[in-house]
């Protein structure tokens, strides 16, 4: 499954050129200018499936610095300042890693 199945082209393009500059990414922006804050929980679940790069069950720091190339294969990394406090804001419980929970509460918040 791809995000386009959940997103549409246009949407996910637009997210994508809001931050195109270093250190101008917020993930409420992306989520809204994306679409994604007006999908069903179901539907966000899937999307934090296919963010999960490696199945784990959690998306960590590691997986977050490529959010965007999830989203466009072209698309920037995030700045060392953007993952971590992309993370601060995920990361209800401090575990240093983002679960389905805390990324649904942080998209439809």
């Amino acid at each position: 499954m791809s995000l386009s199945s959940i997103l549409s082209a246009d949407a996910i393009d637009s997210a994508i050129k809001d931050c195109q500059a270093p250190d101008s990414f917020c993930p409420k922006k992306f989520f809204q200018l994306c679409g994604l804050t007006k999908k069903s929980p179901q539907e966000v679940k899937k999307v934090f499936g296919i963010l999960d790069n490696d199945a784990s069950g959690w998306i960590e720091e590691e997986e977050l610095k490529f959010f965007l190339q999830r989203f466009t294969p072209g698309a920037r990394v995030l700045t060392d300042k953007e993952t971590k406090e992309f993370m601060c804001a995920a990361d209800d419980d401090g575990d240093g890693q983002i679960g389905v929970d805390e990324f649904q509460a942080m998209v439809l918040s």
